[in-house]
């Protein structure tokens, strides 16, 4: 698999000032999701998670002086009911291909189904990837080896915790340790 770029994933994060988001980790350290700086506070405050990562910032008020947390653990478990899988979008296709055209490697604009929709592909991970405007006018209404075009790599469906770099829109230094392996293939 390429790895993706960690400047393009973390361009979102980067853009913000002052306290940021903060990652929420169930008391076994899987990541649950990603809330306010200030709701991890109140949490912290409230006694039910532990700060594992301050991002710099701090909270102040009149009795209280507390750094910003950028990780959080809860310190009981919250069971989960179902595996998440991350919902098919356009900009989740972006990320998984690091903005790249999988045909010819030049920057992406468009997503491109590999097996057409008019010919019965599904609209799901595995069939999508990101494509240049020249090669998906060129592809068409038809599968690449009627195009004559390869793919750089199989499209596949990204981890469980995919969709809260989705819903975000940027990494934050401090999680790569806990969501690193997310852009791969389940």
């Amino acid at each position: 698999m390429l790895p993706l770029d960690p400047a393009r994933v973390r361009h979102g994060a980067s853009r913000q000032r002052g306290p940021r988001k903060s990652l929420v980790l169930n008391a076994t350290m899987e990541p649950l999701c990603v809330v306010p700086a200030r709701r991890a506070v109140v949490l912290v405050l409230a006694a039910k998670a532990d700060v594992v990562s301050a991002n710099g910032h701090r909270f102040r008020s009149e009795h209280v002086d507390i750094a910003a947390p950028s990780i959080i653990r809860l310190r009981s478990f919250v069971r989960v009911p179902y595996r998440r899988r991350a919902a098919l979008s356009r900009r989740g296709v972006f990320l998984r291909d690091d903005y790249t055209c999988q045909y010819c490697g030049v920057p992406a604009e468009n997503v491109d189904h590999v097996h057409p929709r008019s010919r019965g592909g599904a609209h799901e991970w595995e069939n999508v990837v990101a494509a240049c405007r020249r090669c998906n006018s060129r592809k068409k209404d038809r599968t690449p080896a009627e195009a004559h075009m390869t793919l750089a790599r199989a499209p596949f469906a990204p981890r469980a915790a995919f969709w809260l770099i989705v819903a975000v829109g940027g990494l934050e230094p401090a999680w790569d340790a806990y969501l690193g392996d997310t852009l791969t293939a389940s």
